[in-house]
């Protein structure tokens, strides 16, 4: 990939889950953010600058694990404040990533406070600043998008709970997918000026779709069926506290909005459930699952293909009989659904 030509959004392969989480996010930035689960190799990189593109700005901001809570927030000149009473305010990073894309690889490697600090200004749209008394505040209302390998640790349940939706990936692909992956990879590769002109009709008419369900966001109100609709949905899934509740009602609005509605219905909510509910489903409740496979990826989109994880087939003990082992036994996984594909409003 160039620095000047981003891989289009609209030229990824199977990656239904991830396009719709971040488009959701993108659209409602106070859901709080995706956290994306997967081994090196996903396109989680690749999908945040993709997105990035299609934003006004174009702004995409990549935080080093090294970068320290003053490159973050910013800082204030204390010294011109106390002599002349001034407030000179030096941007940082969360400046920087203002209506766009603010990325974290490896969040899960990330100063528990920084990683904090992070999730409460994606809540909140606003980064204070506060140094010997002295305020300040700007807007920061950013995607934000952090990944993670299971395979180099975890991140604390109370962390893991604050990211508003939550993408699990795989490596394991089908023949056929691997190679429109690799023919498209290789096509942008050769010629990305070339490559990004055939995607240019296609991004557009999304970035346009982005801007306009933006603009009708704040129109959609909740109705009382979407409120138990919702509520009923947590409660089943045994989540602490409220936190799962609100941004599933702010997932589905923006699912609505996406898609040219403006009202939420029982489709909207069934499309964003599991992807907030993943990361917070109670142990019995996620047991209580049947494992599943996603549909085929939404019209228009493509980029790897995201999987749930399953529960290990069953099998059948040896004929002769190991005297000394145990009978296996099926343990359900619970992952996350499919989204559905999101369509445009019909004229």
């Amino acid at each position: 990939m160039t620095l000047d030509t981003p891989f289009p959004f609209t030229a990824l392969h199977g990656q239904p889950l991830l396009q719709t989480a971040l488009l959701l996010a993108t659209v409602d930035p106070l859901i709080g953010g995706v956290l994306v689960e997967g081994p090196r190799g996903t396109a989680k990189s690749t999908a945040a600058r993709a997105l990035a593109a299609l934003l006004p700005g174009r702004r995409f901001v990549n935080l080093p694990l090294s970068a320290s809570e003053e490159q973050l927030v910013g800082s204030l000149d204390l010294e011109a404040a106390l002599q002349g009473g001034e407030v000179r305010f030096r941007p940082g990073l969360l400046a920087r990533a203002h209506e766009g894309v603010l990325y974290v690889d490896e969040v899960n490697l990330l100063a528990d406070g920084l990683v904090d600090l992070l999730l409460d200004v994606s809540a909140s749209g606003v980064n204070h600043i506060e140094r010997d008394g002295i305020s300040h505040a700007h807007p920061a209302r950013l995607t934000l998008v952090g990944t993670m390998n299971p395979e180099e640790g975890e991140l604390r349940p109370q962390l893991l709970d604050r990211f508003g939706l939550f993408v699990r990936l795989d490596n394991v692909l089908p023949p056929a997918e691997r190679q429109a992956i690799v023919r498209a990879r290789l096509a942008f590769d050769a010629d990305p000026a070339a490559f990004a002109a055939r995607h240019a009709p296609a991004q557009q008419a999304l970035a346009a779709r982005i801007a306009a369900a933006c603009a009708a966001l704040p129109q959609i109100e909740f109705s009382d069926a979407d409120h138990e609709r919702v509520a009923a949905m947590c409660h089943a899934a045994a989540v602490e506290g409220v936190r799962a509740d609100l941004v599933m009602l702010r997932a589905a609005r923006a699912h609505a909005a996406l898609a040219g509605r403006d009202a939420i219905d029982a489709a909207d909510i069934d499309a964003v459930a599991e992807l907030v509910l993943a990361h917070r489903r109670h142990a019995e409740a996620e047991a209580e699952q049947a494992p599943h496979t996603p549909p085929p990826p939404p019209s228009g989109a493509s980029g790897q293909q995201q999987r749930t994880a399953q529960a290990p087939a069953d099998s059948t003990a040896p004929e002769d009989g190991d005297w000394g082992a145990l009978p296996p036994q099926l343990v359900p996984i619970a992952g996350v659904k499919s989204v559905r594909p999101l369509h445009a409003k019909k004229p």
